[in-house]
């Protein structure tokens, strides 16, 4: 984060927002301009792609499913945007501990052990580590202690748009969040590569709840993807993962999505049109 950062002070925050005498380094001011980019770049991404995705990618048919409630679109677009400043406000602080220095991300590519090979195998792991931490996360709020306080409220939407992606009581999207920003602290991670993987699990949160339920059928039960977020959102107590389906099938979670089954919501609309 302190790409963006630097990149905010030297383009906008020194010459034209900020004090002339009040230093870039000062912890209060990086804090303060931390928290301004983080709400900005977030509520950015969540509009910029939910509004792409809902308009090109999201089928409308479902709208029409009974399960579809009344001015949804608009209920999950305010819940977000509640919600987002909320979440934004612990993680503020891992990315100040970031700035400060205390992670392990890098600068140089030459400051990986292994070059290039090391880049490519940290991305790897990011998505595995990740999904891992996601799925038990994800499952431990369904419990009966923190389900109706935290999670519930996202699954209001039982039939989501990719408005619903970020539609989150604020504890349940910053602990689901949490993959994300402990990883640079464990691992060696390039910076670049991190603020690339963070715009990525932006993007693929919405694309889980796109209503598109298209993947190749090779990689059907192994990327968890739309058709199996939709399951979670209709049956509640599966597919908990986040990227594939691995911690689901080893922690007995794992269901085939109805909609390859022929049993979908589309499914249901079309027996609707029927009778």
């Amino acid at each position: 984060m302190d790409l963006v950062l630097e990149a905010a002070d030297r383009h906008l925050l020194t010459p034209y927002v900020y004090p002339a005498g009040w230093p870039e380094g000062e912890p209060c001011r990086q804090l303060l301009s931390l928290f301004v980019i983080t709400n900005a770049g977030a509520l950015a991404l969540y509009l910029l792609f939910g509004t792409l995705s809902y308009y090109f990618i999201f089928d409308h048919e479902l709208k029409k499913h009974p399960q579809f409630l009344e001015n949804q679109v608009s209920r999950e677009i305010a819940y977000a945007v509640r919600s987002l400043p909320w979440i934004s406000v612990p993680t503020v602080a891992l990315f100040f501990a970031e700035v400060r220095g205390y992670s392990k991300l890098y600068d140089n590519i030459e400051d990986s052990p292994y070059g290039w090979s090391g880049v490519f195998l940290s991305m790897l792991s990011f998505l595995f580590f990740t999904d891992m931490g996601i799925y038990w996360i994800h499952r431990g709020l369904h419990h009966k202690l923190f389900y109706k306080r935290f999670h519930k409220p996202h699954h209001l939407w039982k039939i989501a748009t990719p408005f619903a992606s970020h539609a989150f009581h604020p504890v349940d999207g910053f602990m689901q969040s949490l993959p994300y920003h402990i990883y640079p602290f464990l691992f060696p991670l390039h910076k670049v590569t991190y603020l690339g993987l963070y715009i990525f699990v932006n993007v693929w949160t919405i694309s889980i709840h796109d209503g598109d339920y298209r993947v190749p059928r090779l990689l059907r039960h192994v990327i968890n993807g739309s058709a199996h977020h939709t399951d979670h959102h209709l049956y509640f107590d599966y597919n908990y993962g986040q990227y594939f389906t691995l911690w689901d099938k080893i922690g007995g979670s794992y269901k085939s999505p109805t909609s390859f089954e022929g049993k979908g919501p589309h499914d249901y609309l079309r027996k609707l049109r029927e009778k």
